[in-house]
């Protein structure tokens, strides 16, 4: 039988407050680093918290937009852009460095993180952004996106994200949050949701069509009321499935 292997990632700093429950079923985490969430406090604690469960370290930059979460479209100068992602990454790592630890990866947060699916322009801001930081850190990315695309020309590893409990249209994108049926909730839902993904590399859209995908990395979101439940059904589940989680974090 086929074996799959997985990484589970969790956005946390973000003031939910359930960062504690989430942490020890992730194998990575993204740490909102002041954009739309976080300071210097929650960021370091956040980091803490992730030395301790061996969790791997990644940056969750944003737009400057803590009124809305970050997920609000923003139009910004490129180089403006660059500068403001760099500086979140940098935050974080100094606070990493501080703590002994590594910082593993980057992933863009909210509306940053859409926009950067499909517009040239802010996704080369941020491949600037990493490139400028250091050239090895990872980017997280959805399959077939254009920040994926730009950034594996700079020869930047890229691990494709696909999101546990979110739908998705037939061109990859996500559901929009505007539509009720944007999150999904239901773990038993979710698992048939990721398996698909993982073993046949194919996601239901909400057309009802099959489209392929790659997930290197799956993403539960932390704001998900029943994030706690998700993550520890996943957890469980997945093993059982012949898929065995990247628990591989740096010390």
């Amino acid at each position: 039988m086929e074996s799959f292997v997985i990484d589970i990632n969790c956005d946390l700093g973000e003031g939910v407050g359930n960062d504690h429950l989430l942490m020890p079923f992730l194998s990575s985490c993204n740490i909102a680093c002041g954009g739309h969430a976080g300071d210097e406090d929650t960021m370091r604690q956040t980091v803490q918290l992730a030395k301790q469960h061996r969790t791997k370290i990644g940056a969750h930059p944003s737009f400057p937009d803590k009124e809305n979460f970050g997920r609000t479209e923003m139009r910004l100068p490129p180089e403006e852009l660059t500068s403001l992602v760099l500086d979140q990454i940098e935050a974080l790592d100094a606070i990493a460095k501080d703590e002994n630890t590594l910082l593993n990866h980057v992933k863009p947060h909210g509306a940053l993180y859409n926009m950067a699916t499909v517009d040239v322009g802010i996704a080369e801001a941020i491949v600037k952004a990493i490139l400028l930081f250091d050239e090895n850190v990872i980017l997280y990315a959805p399959f077939g996106s254009v920040m994926a695309k730009l950034a594996r020309e700079q020869s930047i590893t890229v691990m494709f994200e696909a999101f546990a409990d979110r739908n998705y249209n037939d061109d990859l994108t996500l559901v929009s949050r505007k539509l009720d049926n944007a999150v999904i909730q239901n773990p038993e839902v979710i698992l048939t949701h990721v398996l698909r993904m993982i073993k046949e590399k194919k996601v239901r859209s909400q057309s009802g069509k099959l489209f392929s995908i790659q997930a290197d990395t799956l993403c539960i979101h932390g704001d998900n009321s029943h994030a706690v439940d998700i993550v520890s059904y996943l957890h469980q589940q997945l093993p059982a499935n012949n898929i065995t989680i990247a628990k591989v974090g740096a010390v």
